[in-house]
């Protein structure tokens, strides 16, 4: 499953890349980061559909693509505390997720994309003596030039102990679709995170898309090709966060 990754690009470049209009205050302020782990802020890339009023001006009358910070660990509208129920919510399963309360409505009305310069899985095997079982990461990363574009769902969701004028009463998290590994990657591990092809990004993005089916067919489609190299397994400590986490081990 997707746990770990980097995300080291300025906000500037990834709004060229994903033709993002608005960027707002948080993501232009974000911190490079080579071990982004849930729960953590990230990037996520969203349409956001134009309100009523538009039309007079006062708000924009078409679809905004903005870039925003979001808690990675999807917290449930209907949630009565940040930590929702159980183990934080940083993946959903794509074969499952339509049926599940806590993401079939982000599903057909609250999709992003998480962009990403590559990243972290662990390969496990058992070790020669039978004793335990030896873990090597591996960095992942795009074949071509150009982010990861993880297709994420997004939910907001209302801290009922704050203040009705609180800015920070409203938190935005995020969680990373998965799928079976497959063209390799099985080889490391059993699952892998939805890549998008940027080509297929405005469609998942688009507001006007709201049956589940029709978005997890935007899905069905060839990933972007991947390359991966095993690692420092000082990646394995959320302490360390520098480049060299990415390079060769």
């Amino acid at each position: 499953m997707c746990g770990r990754y980097a995300a080291f690009k300025e906000a500037q470049d990834l709004a060229q890349e994903f033709d993002v209009e608005v960027i707002e205050e948080a993501a232009a302020a974000y911190e490079a980061s080579w071990n982004v782990a849930p729960t953590d802020g990230v990037r996520v890339v969203l349409d956001r559909a134009p309100k009523p009023g538009g039309s007079d001006g006062s708000t924009p009358d078409h679809v905004t693509r903005e870039l925003h910070v979001a808690r990675w660990a999807l917290v449930p509208s209907w949630s009565k505390d940040l930590r929702g129920r159980g183990a934080p919510m940083f993946n959903a399963r794509i074969e499952t997720v339509a049926d599940k309360p806590a993401f079939a409505k982000s599903l057909g009305a609250r999709r992003c994309v998480v962009p990403a310069d590559g990243y972290f899985e662990w390969r496990t095997q058992e070790a020669p003596d039978g004793g335990k079982p030896v873990k090597t990461p591996f960095f992942i990363h795009p074949a071509d030039p150009g982010s990861l574009a993880f297709a994420g769902l997004y939910s907001w969701w209302r801290d009922p102990e704050k203040a009705e004028d609180d800015p920070d009463r409203w938190v935005l998290s995020t969680t990373i679709l998965t799928q079976p590994a497959r063209d390799g990657l099985e080889a490391i591990h059993d699952r892998e995170p939805v890549v998008l092809p940027h080509e297929s990004v405005a469609s998942w993005l688009d507001p006007a898309l709201t049956r589940a089916e029709d978005a997890l067919a935007v899905l069905a489609v060839a990933p972007p090709a991947l390359e991966w190299f095993e690692v420092s397994a000082r990646v394995g400590s959320v302490r360390n966060n520098d480049p060299g986490l990415i390079q060769p081990a």
